[in-house]
């Protein structure tokens, strides 16, 4: 029997105790890794990050069996749209625009006023959230159009070229028109403030929040705000997953053929699996960007896409619990090998043998080969189930010569 349970439909009490446990741990996770420096509390934030990542691409690969190596890029769109609306790099596009084009640039001051051409736009993240998953959607729609007759390899190479266009793309934008400021990034973007409260400190109070007298690291602030928003996204494609079109997913995934006899228009669906995965990314990447302060071209390289794949994979395709757990291990693991593996390497070497980077790669490998050879499903595969919550009735209604109306 599990320990740990997360059906509430089969096994309410034990789904119910399980969480409340989950939810005691990760809530005093943050005060207890601080107690070995801030650094691990970032490690958790980025892990959270990357576990919204790999929610958004479970809707691609996981509930729809749409191959997507390119994911990387909607991550991009989102955090590329809060560095420009949320710095002052819309002060350099504009100043690009007027020495290119004198007269729309003088309108678009004289619309947006001077003080914007000085200091640029400064929205608040809370803005830039949905216009971020908007966009990211937009753009997932775009990947997903011309690409709905494709299956497999053909589809994971195409998608390989969009993501890296994307980041091309980013790389280039810098001229004529300086939208992206090309290789040296965007930096001076604003932090995150939730009713008011500037998450990354105020000015002066070493990176503290303080909150009616009462004061926590940034990084402790931006771990219960990423947890509340990764909270927010497993319900969501949770409710996804359970609704009629996420049966439509399932159903394109095990056959599409079959499905298109049904009457699934395939082709919708397909677009809505790659555009709502997308708006997913959109929103990790604005919060990435105010969580960093800095997004730069070289954040966004195939190797992010492969790692949020291999989240996906070595958690458990389709399983959110499982695609939970592959998130946190694939992002926590090159961190620790970090602050693990080097300094246990020179205690007793007295040298580095091999870089933790070296070895993240080497361990990636190591555990998706082992997980594809012993656990194929992942590491928590989906129970039988879950595409099919109402099996158990049918057998039984069967068994019984019963034949459900």
């Amino acid at each position: 029997m599990a320990l740990i349970n997360f059906d509430f439909q089969r096994n309410p009490r034990k789904a119910a105790v399980s969480t409340a446990v989950l939810v005691a741990l990760l809530l005093i996770f943050p005060f207890f890794a601080q107690q070995f420096g801030n650094s691990w509390v970032r490690i958790a934030d980025m892990a959270l990050l990357y576990i919204m990542l790999a929610l958004g691409l479970n809707i691609v690969v996981g509930f729809a069996g749409l191959l997507d190596l390119g994911y990387i890029a909607f991550y991009a769109v989102g955090a590329y749209l809060a560095g420009l609306l949320a710095s002052p790099q819309f002060a350099a596009l504009l100043e690009s625009i007027i020495n290119q084009y004198p007269v729309l640039g003088d309108s678009l001051v004289a619309i947006l006023g001077p003080e914007i051409q000085q200091n640029g736009i400064h929205l608040s993240v809370w803005a830039i959230v949905p216009m971020a998953a908007a966009l990211a959607g937009f753009f997932g729609a775009l990947l997903g159009a011309p690409t709905l007759k494709l299956r497999g390899d053909y589809l994971a190479i195409v998608t390989l070229g969009f993501g890296e266009i994307i980041r091309i793309f980013m790389n280039n934008l810098n001229e004529p028109i300086n939208f992206t400021n090309g290789p040296q990034g965007i930096n001076m973007i604003d932090p995150i403030r939730v009713f008011g409260v500037n998450l990354g400190g105020e000015a002066g109070s070493r990176a503290t929040v303080f909150v009616g007298g009462f004061g926590i690291p940034s990084v402790n602030a931006y771990y219960f705000l990423f947890l509340a928003l990764c909270v927010a996204v497993v319900f969501v494609t949770s409710r996804l997953q359970h609704s009629r079109l996420g049966r439509a997913w399932v159903a394109i995934r095990e056959d599409e053929i079959a499905a298109k006899a049904m009457g699934i228009n395939t082709r919708n669906v397909k677009l809505l699996a790659f555009s709502m995965g997308a708006s997913f990314g959109g929103v990790a990447g604005a919060m990435f960007a105010s969580f960093q302060g800095f997004v730069s071209p070289e954040s966004f390289s195939l190797t992010e896409s492969i790692v949020v794949l291999a989240m996906v994979v070595l958690g458990g395709i389709g399983h959110i619990p499982g695609v939970i757990l592959g998130g946190a291990l694939l992002a926590a693991l090159p961190e620790v090998l970090r602050h693990v593996v080097e300094p246990l390497q020179e205690k007793l070497f007295g040298h580095v043998l091999i870089e933790a980077e070296v070895l993240r790669q080497l361990l990636y490998g190591l555990a998706l080969v082992l997980t594809m050879l012993l656990r194929p499903a992942g590491l928590w595969p989906a129970p039988k189930h879950e595409d099919r919550p109402d099996g158990d009735s049918d057998t039984k209604n069967q068994s019984s010569g019963v034949i459900a109306a």
